[in-house]
């Protein structure tokens, strides 16, 4: 297999940043209570985003950067949990169809979830 090396540059970054600014959720940066005075530590409240859950940067911007012939074709992505949402809740906002394979076992509440946004789940 060939190997695919890349480097990330400020460039993609910031286009990233402008590609989920507005869809994710600008969390704030929360002192912990709890952490030590001499070695502060903050926490993110990723909760706070529409699915609960981070994932959601990831998958809005991979499918907002997709090419229209490559939305129009859809996307597959295989998960049972946060990533399976995302995925889906990204699919929704840009009309891009999306399918969701998920293990057997899956619990029905997740299964759910990921439905609610629009997939379409296989086994």
């Amino acid at each position: 297999m060939a190997s695919r090396e890349s480097t990330v540059t400020l460039d993609d970054l910031r286009a990233a940043q402008r590609r989920v600014a507005g869809v994710a959720v600008r969390t704030p940066l929360l002192p912990c209570p709890w952490a030590d005075a001499d070695r502060p530590l903050y926490l993110k409240p990723e909760n706070l985003q529409p699915i609960g859950a981070f994932k959601i940067r990831g998958a809005i911007n991979k499918i907002a950067a997709l090419p229209e012939e490559e939305r129009a074709r859809g996307v597959v992505t295989h998960s049972s949990g946060n990533h399976a949402q995302a995925v889906a809740y990204a699919a929704r906002r840009y009309g891009v169809p999306a399918t969701v394979v998920v293990p057997h076992g899956t619990p029905p509440l997740k299964v759910a979830a990921t439905q609610a946004f629009g997939a379409e789940i296989e086994f």
